[in-house]
């Protein structure tokens, strides 16, 4: 789209010159704090609705007649005052009626025109009225483009076409693609923040010693000032403030000693944070695969939402969106919950509570003051960098940012260990039993085989020994192409129900669905179910676990499968290989110490709670046969 750019003298002297008052929606209601060095930007398609009436010998009749070539003036990046331009945003107009769906849409957003289903002259209105602001898709930084939705500046992931709207050669980003076109005359619209909800001194992030210390004419005078008692988390919202009811935490299991360690060091570090006493604005919870992660956060959660906070849960996949939807609903009935995946129903709502893929974070500007990211290692967020550049856009100025894995990378392990970052470690499953420690098993040159249309026989072996005891099977493989031969070979060859799924699978979650029935007994895929499904007494093969795709995460990941359920905690895990390599090993050392680091634990329990027996026996001592007994 084309617009016309105005300086401010442009649209003072325009405005002198309509005499028409539906003119004026074209023009900022106000242009009074209007700076020398900003512009004011108008729709071409809106210029005949409101200068239809301009005299014909008018300057701006010309200039209309002649809109600018270029969809976007020239602007820089690094703007700052006296340098560059920018587009002119007014004061919004409290007489000005809003409409509350489009700023549904558009609250902590960045979106497309095309995305909005409101009519132009509508969303333009907002914007003379100071609720909205266009901005550049694509900017110019050091000479080249940018995108400002993913953060792509790579030139190879631009290209350029003949626009239709434009009327020119115009650039789009390639790596965002998938979220809708973005080029170089395409605005994203924005709703901006009213600044009466700022956090200020007086906000919830100040300790309440030093909100005392503020004088009550200081409190009044300040546009920004909440009440104390808005401020004091699980303080019940004033009805008059916030109508929405309270978010009251209706999950009633029990915590392990683990799961309460780890969610009483959270619950402190948000409440540090919502007093403004932490230093570190980043936790990592360190958790063993089947340590029940969700459970560990739902009362740092409670604590986030009663306090007024924005919370996001992130997550790679939408398998873990999909699953943790349903068991947050539960847990918080009271609570409006948002997911967001690609195909979700309800992609522009507002939730006190999202659970979103790290993709539909790209539409998202401002948004979160609690960001809990799920599976942090886990592809493609480790591998695509715009993920990382949405979940920070997505971030407010001043936020705590929560890392949940059980596989961490290096930089984030050596992070935890000196201190650079708040963490917990959680070595020992809820069920308190240790994690099944993956053994090796050499098969030959099983590619070989493969082509023959058979597979090594050790493996045939570990399947039927598995079927005869009623035990389902996991059986991972390095690729789509030998997930399918694989999966041809057992339908032929075993008695039994075989599927078959992969990341690109349509019938992806259906499937999945069949085998956590027990419909299906054998489940041949690639990693994209290494996380986020857990299935009772399941059996876990891999088969190639040399090739490079099985890194020490993945493995990790994959072993986790086996042992979740306190009804079935142990499990079998083989490494079927050509060639036992540095990820297998590194992989089954970090299960090992995992399990080390738990039988410590256990016993740092045992003796926590001999030494309490005592001390109660000693201040008690008609007690010490009933505590003897236990």
């Amino acid at each position: 789209m084309r617009f016309y750019p105005l300086q401010p003298q442009d649209c003072r002297q325009l405005k002198l010159l309509m005499n028409n008052p539906s003119q004026h929606q074209l023009l900022p209601h106000s242009l009074d704090d209007m700076p020398s060095n900003t512009i004011w930007l108008i729709p071409e398609k809106l210029v005949p609705l409101g200068f239809s009436s301009t005299p014909a010998n008018s300057p701006f009749q010309t200039h209309f007649n002649q809109p600018q070539a270029n969809a976007w003036p020239e602007i820089h990046l690094d703007f700052k005052p006296g340098k560059g331009t920018t587009i002119y945003c007014p004061r919004p107009n409290s007489n000005h009626s809003i409409n509350q769906e489009l700023k549904q849409y558009l609250n902590h957003r960045q979106l497309l025109l095309d995305e909005l289903p409101f009519p132009l002259e509508e969303i333009h209105q907002h914007a003379c009225h100071g609720y909205l602001t266009y901005e550049p898709g694509l900017m110019t930084k050091n000479g080249r483009p940018h995108c400002r939705r993913c953060g792509n500046h790579d030139p190879n992931l631009f290209a350029s076409y003949h626009c239709y709207r434009c009327k020119q050669e115009c650039t789009y980003c390639r790596s965002c693609i998938m979220m809708g076109k973005i080029t170089s005359c395409s605005p994203l619209v924005r709703w901006l923040p009213n600044k009466r909800e700022k956090r200020t001194a007086a906000s919830p992030f100040t300790h309440p010693s030093q909100r005392h210390h503020q004088s009550n004419s200081e409190l009044h005078s300040n546009p920004n000032h909440q009440s104390n008692s808005e401020l004091i988390p699980n303080r019940k919202p004033d009805p008059k403030c916030d109508p929405s009811p309270r978010h009251t935490l209706a999950w009633t299991g029990t915590l392990s000693y683990f799961q309460q360690k780890a969610s009483d060091k959270l619950y402190a570090t948000i409440n540090d944070f919502l007093h403004g006493k932490n230093e570190r604005n980043t936790f990592l919870v360190w958790a063993v695969c089947g340590s029940g992660k969700t459970e560990m956060l739902f009362h740092g959660i409670e604590s986030a939402l009663n306090a007024g906070l924005h919370v996001l849960i992130a997550t790679p996949r939408t398998d873990v969106v999909l699953e943790l939807e349903p068991r947050l609903k539960a847990a918080f009935p009271n609570t409006k919950i948002l997911p967001l995946y690609g195909g979700a129903e309800d992609r522009f709502g507002q939730g006190d509570l999202v659970i979103s893929t790290t993709h539909q974070l790209l539409r998202f500007h401002n948004a979160f003051d609690l960001v809990i990211i799920d599976e942090v290692d886990a592809f493609p967020y480790t591998a695509d960098q715009k993920l990382r550049y949405a979940v920070n856009k997505a971030k407010r100025d001043r936020s705590l940012t929560v890392f949940v894995t059980a596989t961490p990378d290096g930089k984030m392990k050596w992070q935890a260990e000196t201190g650079e970052i708040l963490s917990v470690k959680v070595a020992r499953r809820y069920h308190r039993h240790p994690l099944p420690v993956p053994r090796y098993k050499w098969v030959g040159q099983w590619k070989k085989k493969l082509a023959k249309a058979t597979l090594p026989i050790p493996i045939f072996h570990w399947i039927q020994t598995h079927l005869t005891t009623q035990k389902q099977i996991f059986l991972f493989v390095p690729s789509v192409a030998v997930m399918h031969d694989v999966a041809d070979i057992l339908e032929r060859t075993l008695q039994t129900t075989v599927g078959f799924v992969h990341s690109s699978d349509p019938d992806r979650r259906e499937k999945v669905m069949a085998f956590r029935n027990g419909k299906t007994r054998v489940l041949v895929t690639t990693t994209i179910l290494e996380r986020g499904v857990t299935v009772k007494g399941v059996q876990v093969g891999v088969l190639g676990s040399e090739d490079r795709i099985f890194t020490e995460s993945a493995l990790v990941q994959i072993s986790g499968r086996a042992g979740r359920s306190p009804d079935a905690p142990t499990g079998d895990v083989t490494f079927f290989h050509y060639g036992k390599t540095n990820e297998m090993v590194k992989a089954v050392r970090h299960i090992q110490e995992m399990n080390r680091l738990g039988d410590e634990e256990l016993a740092l329990e045992s003796r926590k709670l001999r030494e309490h027996n005592v001390k109660e026996q000693n201040n008690n001592p008609t007690g010490v046969a009933r505590n003897l007994k236990k």
